[in-house]
């Protein structure tokens, strides 16, 4: 039960859950989908990261699935991100990554959405867990599609909205995970020069775990960059949907610092716009010059901490 958490669920696969329960929960997340939606076989999107059991996982979580009726469409070895753009793309009613995200080996989960842009929150997630543990699964015919070659639309569809005209040179680190086939690939498509840290894919993640707030895997990016005189340098998490920045000095770019320029990008194409950020975000949002020019709105809020 304590798998259930605000936002997905995780558990250590074998300790904390079995593949039944996999399955169970394939089972709630189908029907819950089919309360939602109102339609008997409704498509869902599954993928999964690179983990020596993910796929495995993927399956019974999709037999589950299948067994309420919908009809599940396999995109395969996937990104988190890609998932959730797989929904837009590919038109469903909801989508599950099957991935432990940052967290250690021995670790799974899933992270869920039924809503276009929006996943599972603490509404959706408890009662998710009620059908579950009280397994009141709805009963249908559904079916299963594998999706070929969708890491190809996505990687194009982020490279040609993104070609940059000044030449780069980045260090891409991906702690032998997921992003190592997806990461280097898409910023040499932008046109970036790319060193490549630790991208080979290897799910026993020999050095350190792709976590891009381990101080471990922060220290190598830095090295890299300093010994390569990179302009920057990209360290990415097990799923490809958290992104440790560090400059050309070496040194992290917080995070709140990123979020800026990416607000003052977007401020001037959409006036009066807000911008929701943490609240362990510093008061540079609402005192930036391009952002108050732009007669832009700085809320501040809470963000629920998922780790274990």
């Amino acid at each position: 039960p304590n798998g259930f958490r605000e936002y997905d669920a995780r558990w250590i696969f074998e300790k904390e859950i079995d593949i039944e329960g996999v399955t169970n929960l394939g089972k709630g997340l189908g029907t819950q989908i089919i309360n939602h939606t109102k339609k008997d076989n409704p498509r869902i999107v599954v993928g999964h990261d690179y983990r020596s059991y993910s796929e495995k996982i993927k399956k019974a979580l999709t037999k589950g699935l299948i067994s309420t009726g919908c009809k599940v469409e396999d995109i395969g070895l996937s990104l988190s991100p890609m998932v959730y753009f797989a929904q837009f793309n590919l038109s469903s009613d909801g989508i599950a990554m099957v991935t432990a995200s940052h967290n250690e080996n021995g670790w799974t989960g899933v992270k869920m959405g039924i809503k276009k842009g929006l996943t599972h929150a603490p509404e959706e997630m408890s009662e998710l867990k009620k059908i579950t543990l009280n397994n009141k699964f709805k009963s249908g015919k559904g079916d299963f599609k594998k999706i070929d070659n969708f890491k190809k639309i996505y990687a194009e569809d982020l490279i040609k909205n993104n070609k940059i005209d000044k030449k780069i040179k980045a260090v891409v680190a991906c702690g032998n995970g997921t992003a190592g086939v997806f990461a280097p690939e898409i910023l040499r498509g932008i046109g970036c020069e790319v060193i490549e840290l630790d991208c080979e894919l290897d799910w026993s993640f020999p050095k350190y775990n792709p976590n891009p707030e381990d101080l471990e895997m922060l220290h190598a990016i830095s090295k890299a960059v300093k010994d390569n005189k990179a302009d920057i340098g990209f360290g990415f998490d097990g799923d490809g949907d958290r992104c440790g920045v560090i400059d050309e000095t070496g040194k992290e770019i917080f995070s709140d610092k990123i979020g800026l320029l990416i607000a003052r990008n977007l401020a001037p194409k959409h006036k009066n716009s807000k911008f929701i950020v943490d609240v362990k975000s510093t008061g540079l949002y609402s005192k930036d010059k391009v952002l108050i020019d732009n007669h832009s709105e700085t809320i501040y809020w809470r963000c629920y901490e998922i780790f274990r």
